[in-house]
């Protein structure tokens, strides 16, 4: 029986030759998108590079919790249990905007999002499965002010709260490794490189040419996604965060700080309303 891999963010960079990787690997998909034209476009291209692929979409916009909340239920009611989930969907918005649940729009999508896609999904997660957590090395750069997330009036850069959803990916993994200790579920975290994607601000791509050495193509750019997803032994990864090069590295000290990961994780919960079966098994 193939392995049932699902993945957020695939109709476009590393997510979408992750998905084609996957496919080509044997794994059946379950693609949450946000614009179903382009996830049809994904299929049917993969579909025509893989024979045979199974690859199913499911609308979801993790920028709305009510839409996170749906779509885990479609998953859960169309689809067995799950060996990979693969949270890579994320984005930067160059001005300061809210959700319409009333969170700061980078975090809601690229943090609160995918924690509360991950509790909704986790008692349907196969005994062995693992969870990875595209975040980035900018994350070094991340401080946490939960404050601000909710406050439309806060200042704003749109770099350093890309830097602070991103910290919050790394605090997310390693808080939920440690739930999941003692289990056979393991969850990690990578950089997957500076990628020119559509998440390259736009002064960058200007620039691509003069740096093209440490900017990579998205075929690169999935590589440890790929290695997390296929090749690693999962319970080497575990509460780990890897590099462009596969290799686990520390994380910034704000990462490993018990503490914060635990207000993070409080929060989170607060925020989501997320008090079921599935996060009562993530209880410390």
């Amino acid at each position: 029986m193939p392995r049932l891999a699902l993945i957020t963010g695939t109709t476009h960079g590393i997510g979408r030759v992750t998905a084609r990787e996957l496919a080509r690997a044997g794994c059946s998909l379950v693609m949450l998108c946000r614009d179903l034209e382009a996830a049809q476009r994904v299929r049917a291209e993969i579909q025509v590079d893989t024979a045979g692929a199974e690859v199913n979409i499911v609308r979801c916009d993790l920028a709305s919790l009510a839409s996170v909340r749906t779509a885990a239920e479609e998953v859960r009611g169309r689809f067995g249990s799950i060996d990979l989930l693969i949270n890579n969907a994320g984005m930067v918005s160059s001005r300061h905007r809210m959700s319409v649940d009333g969170f700061e729009l980078t975090f809601a999508t690229n943090h609160l999002g995918p924690f509360l896609l991950t509790e909704l999904l986790l008692d349907h997660l196969r005994a062995d499965a693992h969870i990875i957590n595209v975040a980035s090395r900018i994350h070094y750069r991340g401080q946490l002010d939960l404050a601000s997330i909710t406050d439309p009036r806060a200042r704003y850069r749109g770099v350093a709260a890309y830097a602070q959803s991103k910290l919050a990916n790394v605090l997310h993994t390693f808080a939920l490794a440690r739930r999941l200790s003692g289990t056979d579920r393991t969850a990690s975290c990578l950089h997957p490189g500076v990628v020119a994607s559509n998440l390259l601000p736009g002064w960058l791509r200007l620039l691509k040419p003069l740096i093209s050495r440490v900017i990579f193509d998205c075929e690169r750019g999935a590589r440890t996604t790929l290695y997390l997803a296929l090749s690693a032994r999962p319970g080497d990864t575990s509460g780990r965060y890897f590099d462009e090069n596969q290799a686990p590295q520390p994380a910034a000290p704000l990462a490993n700080d018990l503490a914060v990961q635990e207000r993070l994780w409080q929060t989170s919960e607060q925020w989501v309303g997320q008090s079921g079966p599935a996060a009562a098994l993530l209880r410390v």
